[in-house]
């Protein structure tokens, strides 16, 4: 554990570096392909989002949030008819675009996008009218706030794993939030680090409310207390300035604490250059991936073999191999958000299907007596190899028959990991499938052209009007190109 107690003020200390990175990096420092993955990241959190403002849990956290009211406001996506306060606004769409656990997911493990780019959307028009934000100023602020958040993750080895005890999207989301925010108020390098102290006092929630309909509220908070943590900031609220550097800070959330300082401005290396997300097919943990995808090639082949019909009498067990996660292994998921965080229901799910999708989710799937008497026979495996990383793990499904045949398959990258990134074509029929669900045709297209363009639009708040119905009557009026 790196604990560095108190310094002289004139000594160079991690939080001030983070400071400095946070303020110094400008649209310059963005290279082309991490302008292409983030415009890759934000068109799809969109896209969940806009799905997830149809969930229950949305539907209860809107309604709460329906109570605060003031001046400035912000767009609900998916919705005309009302819009919050931008705290508010911040915290129902990052809500909505975790409450089916669609979001991205990057390694070591987090949701990066959800945290950031809620509250810099809502944020961006909370500005008075004369002070236009560009389609530039955000997309710089929500990779500072990507950015933020993989390089405190890289702070920690065992952050390199699936977590066990905080959900890394309430730490180091919440202070890339802030970090974004931050910057989208060009705040100066005191407020930066006082945004990062009073952040880390947001920080942290516990992993056992996986499977739950609170595991969304941990998005949807980390988007709110990053924006409310710079608006305080901003006020002249003070924190501990050394809020990253000390064990008692920051590193009071890993066991093995070692922050370093950032590289220099100077060709600044941004970490989505090097490491790259996860995009997901169909909406559960990140880890079901690799099961859905053995599991679907293990039913091809029982398929072949038996006269293009599945065997589902004569299977005896099925196994599944995969590493040791605790808080994925339900072998009875009665809901959703259990089956959503379910080895076993997935692989079951895809044996039967042959493939995953939202609709795979409804309680009508989850309760369908084949299901049920599939899960009673599978059981899982965790070989000493299969680590728990989204880096490195695996999953094999075998299947034994009655006459003792087994088939099975293995997966070691399914189709969306970063190292088989999703086609831009599958990435827009995903985004494309899941706003459609809430928004007319024109605003979903008119939506994809705006983030396409992003760094060329004069004023980012025509995405705020797409995103709440409103399409191409504002287009020409609203559309600027720099």
């Amino acid at each position: 554990m790196n604990s560095m107690g108190a310094k002289s003020s004139k000594c160079k200390t991690i939080t001030g570096n983070f400071a400095d990175v946070i303020r110094g990096l400008n649209a310059n420092h963005l290279t082309d392909q991490v302008i292409q993955r983030s415009k890759r990241m934000i068109l799809d959190t969109l896209g969940v989002g806009l799905l997830g403002t149809s969930t229950e849990v949305c539907h209860k956290v809107t309604q709460y949030s329906k109570i605060y009211s003031s001046e400035i406001s912000s767009t609900i996506w998916g919705h005309s008819d009302f819009r919050l306060p931008p705290l508010y606004a911040a915290f129902v769409n990052g809500v909505a675009v975790h409450s089916m656990d669609f979001d991205d997911t990057w390694h070591p493990a987090t949701h990066p996008s959800g945290a950031v780019l809620p509250a810099v959307i809502a944020l961006s028009e909370a500005f008075p009218q004369k002070k236009k934000i560009s389609g530039l100023d955000l997309l710089l602020a929500f990779n500072v706030g990507i950015e933020v958040q993989g390089r405190l993750l890289r702070f920690s080895g065992e952050a390199r794993n699936i977590p066990k005890r905080f959900h890394p999207p309430t730490v180091v989301g919440t202070m890339g939030s802030a970090a974004a925010c931050a910057k989208l108020l060009a705040l100066d390098r005191l407020k930066c680090k006082n945004t990062l102290a009073i952040a880390a006092s947001y920080a942290g929630a516990p992993l056992a409310n996986a499977a739950t309909q609170t595991k969304p509220l941990h998005v949807g908070n980390a988007a709110k207390h990053g924006l409310e943590a710079a608006c305080l900031a901003s006020q002249g609220l003070q924190g501990n300035k050394q809020i990253l550097d000390m064990e008692s800070g920051i590193g009071a959330f890993y066991t093995d604490y070692n922050p370093q300082t950032l590289p220099t401005l100077q060709s600044y290396p941004w970490l989505l250059d090097q490491q790259d997300v996860a995009i997901k097919r169909f909406p559960a943990h990140l880890g079901t991936h690799w099961v859905a995808d053995a599991a679907s090639s293990v039913r091809r082949k029982l398929m072949e073999s038996s006269g293009n019909l599945l065997p589902l009498d004569k299977i005896e067990k099925v196994i599944l191999k995969v590493p040791e996660v605790k808080y994925v292994n339900r072998p009875s998921p009665t809901s959703e958000h259990e089956a959503r965080h379910s080895f076993q229901f997935v692989a079951c799910s895809a044996l039967l299907d042959g493939s995953m999708s939202v609709q795979s989710f409804t309680s009508e799937n989850i309760h369908r007596p084949a299901l049920w008497e599939l899960l009673c026979k599978t059981q899982l495996e965790h070989p000493a190899d299969n680590t728990p990383s989204f880096e490195s793990l695996y999953c094999e499904v075998s299947v034994t028959l009655q006459d003792g045949n087994a088939i099975s398959d293995r997966c070691d990258t399914f189709y969306g990991h970063w190292r088989k990134p999703l086609k831009k074509e599958d990435l827009e029929e995903k985004f494309q499938s899941n706003a459609s669900t809430v928004l007319p045709a024109e605003a979903t297209e008119a939506i994809i052209e705006t983030v396409y363009n992003l760094e060329k639009i004069e004023d980012c708040s025509v995405l705020s009007m797409f995103l709440s119905g409103q399409s191409a009557r504002v287009l020409s009026e609203k559309l600027y190109f720099l």
